[in-house]
């Protein structure tokens, strides 16, 4: 009889062990995805990041790294081709630089508004530029994570009322043909450094701007070295959430569908809390005593516009999509 217990007792012993053991591996079988931005932990998109790898905890580990300290803005999409990366929010400057057909949808004043750049991305030449990215570059784009539209802020005191009195002001801009371009259709004298040196190179006079949606101005404290913020409303600022498309091919459709609307659902909160952001984000700067206020905007529009059109990067525009975009 003892030994018979003995016996059941060791029996329900390794039956739990096993169990354990089982839930453990299972546990360790899900699959690890790392995820790169450059905006920093207190980004209303590392908040975004959270909520998406909360929603797919089921399915995958998400790890997030912020601040570009696990892979350099535009080195994201290279890390994820060699499979080093799984995730990123990718500029689509950065992917201009490989496919020159995207340069369009990072042209000034293309998109009137984060509705308008939402709507054209759902539409068929939106779906058609995402699987240009995919068969180019092995990225699946989830969709556009709106972050506000971009200003200029300068350390200068002299008011900006057209593209012509940014002659000579050394505007930082992302490293980038597409990138310095953008700097160049405002009229300015374009300087490449990398984000995280922009509050720096500010204090010490190495640049003399740089351009980014208020909410960035704020995490990134770059109000505490700027004079002024013109409001150019120059280009609606979106980076595109991605996932290597090996990655996603692995999944089952089930999981495609599950990962696609934690997407969607983070990417909207995200953009609700940034418009609502802008709003009082104004009124923020006055305080903290930087001038805040609105140029020509018509002459800056106009003036870039005409750039981008007898530049080399419209040749490679899709044909047709400029009006496409403006008839939405």
């Amino acid at each position: 009889m003892c030994f018979a217990k003995s016996k059941t007792l060791a029996l329900i012993t390794a039956s739990i062990a096993l169990f354990t053991f089982g839930s453990a591996f299972a546990q360790d079988e899900k699959k690890a995805l790392k995820f790169s931005a450059v905006f920093s932990e207190q980004d209303i998109r590392a908040d975004m990041m959270r909520k998406f790898a909360e929603s797919v905890s089921e399915d995958f580990n998400v790890k997030l790294y912020y601040g570009g300290n696990l892979f350099k803005q535009t080195t994201e999409i290279m890390a994820i081709q060699r499979g080093n990366l799984e995730m990123g929010n990718i500029a689509p400057q950065d992917i201009a630089t490989q496919i020159p057909e995207f340069s369009i949808l990072s042209s000034a004043y293309l998109f009137r508004d984060a509705a308008h750049m939402r709507s054209f991305f759902d539409s068929d030449a939106g779906r058609q530029m995402k699987s240009l990215a995919e068969d180019k570059l092995g990225i699946h784009i989830l969709g556009p994570t709106y972050f506000g539209t971009r200003q200029v802020g300068l350390r200068s005191s002299g008011k900006i009322e057209t593209p012509e009195d940014m002659k000579n002001i050394k505007l930082r801009m992302a490293a980038g043909d597409a990138w310095q371009f953008l700097g160049r259709a405002l009229g300015a004298n374009p300087t490449p450094m990398a984000y995280a040196e922009v509050y720096t190179g500010l204090q010490t006079g190495a640049i003399d701007g740089q351009d980014n949606p208020l909410p960035n101005v704020k995490n990134m404290k770059f109000y505490e070295v700027l004079d002024q913020i013109v409001l150019t409303s120059h280009l609606v600022g979106y980076d595109l959430l991605v996932v290597g498309k090996s990655v996603w091919d692995e999944m089952s459709s089930e999981q495609q569908e599950r990962f696609q609307r934690a997407a969607n659902e983070a990417i909207d909160w995200s953009q609700e809390q940034h418009l609502a952001n802008e709003k009082e984000l104004v009124s923020f700067f006055k305080e903290k005593g930087v001038k805040v206020y609105e140029p020509n905007v018509e002459a800056f529009r106009a003036y870039a516009q005409k750039m981008y059109q007898n530049s080399d990067l419209s040749k490679n525009w899709p044909k047709g999509m400029l009006e496409q975009v403006s008839a939405m």
